[in-house]
């Protein structure tokens, strides 16, 4: 028996939580709180699959086009990612609710594969290097430069988005 004023948790098979009332009924709370998004086994294994997806198509476009002098590969892949991360963040939001399948289809393309495909890594590494090699103002340049064109390739994206999912009766 729970001491007085304790209220007992029952864990749900979908990972949602119920609390009970205690046995002097008070603090009642009937309603369930679904278990949050990031601790969700479904929701990690799509985060998983995407981002293990993302990486692998990254590396294998490192493989076929590869860096000289400037990583321009890496620059490609990542004004590509901000671009349709933008474009897919704005499809989802103007389709309806962070829920269901618009929540799956966001952590599995866009947090998995869009976040394993870009690479802040990358960016900082091949920075470090053109700083290593004497190459100060190409470093500084390639680095805020690719800062500045992610946001500029991201406002592209929303939008396209925008344009493609533009609201029944919306005038245009």
């Amino acid at each position: 028996m729970d001491p007085a004023g304790a209220s007992a948790q029952t864990a749900r098979a979908d990972g949602s939580y119920s609390l009970r009332r205690n046995h002097t009924g008070q603090d009642t709370i009937d309603e369930i709180t679904p278990r949050a998004a990031h601790l969700r086994w479904r929701y990690l294994g799509l985060v998983f699959l995407g981002g293990t997806a993302g990486t692998a198509l990254r590396e294998a476009l490192s493989l076929v086009l590869p860096d000289g002098r400037l990583p321009l590969t890496t620059l490609g892949i990542n004004l590509l990612g901000a671009l349709l991360l933008g474009l897919l963040l704005e499809a989802l939001v103007r389709s309806g609710y962070d829920a269901g399948g618009r929540r799956s289809l966001r952590l599995l393309l866009g947090t998995g594969l869009l976040g394993g495909f870009t690479t802040y890594s990358a960016l900082a590494t091949d920075s470090a290097l053109l700083l290593h090699g004497g190459e100060v103002g190409l470093a500084l340049t390639y680095a805020l430069g690719t800062v500045l064109l992610g946001g500029v390739a991201t406002g592209l994206g929303i939008v396209l988005g925008a344009a493609l999912h533009r609201h029944p009766g919306a005038n245009g």
